[in-house]
């Protein structure tokens, strides 16, 4: 199996996946040398300090979040009640005006109040919220929901973002990290969305068995340690196609992790 930065930076996008399996994620599942080697690049260029401020940061990130997402809030149903969520979101905060425009704030906020506080497991609130919203892009709303959902119970729910995987074309951190037979597909948004999160606790159990037990001191370690893995992923791609010019105007990691979790300048 290859493994490693320089190696798995240059897998198939294309590569199908075999058939989907529900059952559960074990840590053996999870690449641990390709983890590791990716973990060892990361830290070259990001602090164990660094990764705690922006968990940090993370967390405040959810304090701001927090009041808009409460069910309360979310019954308004207006405009004034859903563009404090899509302002905080990385994947709508630039389209906040035009969302609500296409989608209509009454949609949106019933999508949000099914999605996090209606009856029935995650993967079906998830399925249903997705296909609530065909006006807006796949990706888009797999990063909304996804979000909301880990910003309303980080310890419960889990993040999915292009960056973790994206089934276009098939790259991302998670997949740079599990093995290359983890299959991430499932028969609707629902169902991959409980292999993202499958995929993210076997990574958190497999930094439990390597020793790093910082990825234990907050819901959010995981998702920076993925977001540097991705930036690790980054680098050695734009490094194999890119001129140095072109190089040197790539954020430095820490920055870079800010700016996929959209905390780069988190305002108040």
């Amino acid at each position: 199996m290859t493994s490693g930065p320089s190696a798995r930076a240059t897998m198939a996008a294309g590569a199908g996946p075999a058939a989907f399996r529900p059952a559960a994620v074990g840590a053996d599942e999870v690449d641990a040398p390709s983890a590791v080697e990716f973990m060892r690049e990361a830290l070259i260029r990001i602090s164990e300090e660094e990764i705690g401020t922006i968990a940090e940061l993370l967390a405040r990130k959810r304090e701001l979040l927090l009041p808009a997402l409460a069910p309360d809030a979310l019954a308004g149903a207006t405009a004034e009640a859903v563009r404090p969520i899509l302002g905080r979101i990385f994947a709508t905060r630039r389209r906040s005006d035009q969302l609500l425009v296409s989608v209509g704030a009454p949609t949106l906020a019933r999508a949000l109040r099914d999605l996090l506080y209606g009856p029935g497991h995650v993967a079906g609130r998830f399925q249903a919220f997705d296909a609530a919203l065909p006006g807006l892009e796949p990706a888009v709303r797999h990063e909304l929901a996804g979000e909301c959902l880990h910003y309303l119970d980080p310890e419960r729910h889990w993040l999915w973002a292009r960056w973790m995987w994206d089934p276009e074309v098939r790259t991302g951190a998670l997949p740079l990290v599990m093995v290359e037979e983890f299959d991430f597909s499932g028969p609707d948004p629902g169902a991959v969305y409980l292999r993202v999160g499958a995929a993210t606790a076997a990574v958190i159990a497999t930094a439990d068995e390597l020793g790093f037990r910082r990825m234990r001191a907050s819901p959010f370690v995981v998702d920076v340690y993925l977001a540097a893995i991705y930036g690790v992923y980054l680098y050695t791609v734009t490094r194999l196609r890119m001129s140095q010019e072109f190089n040197r105007v790539i954020p430095q990691l820490p920055d870079l992790v800010r700016r996929l979790h959209g905390v780069h300048r988190l305002e108040a």
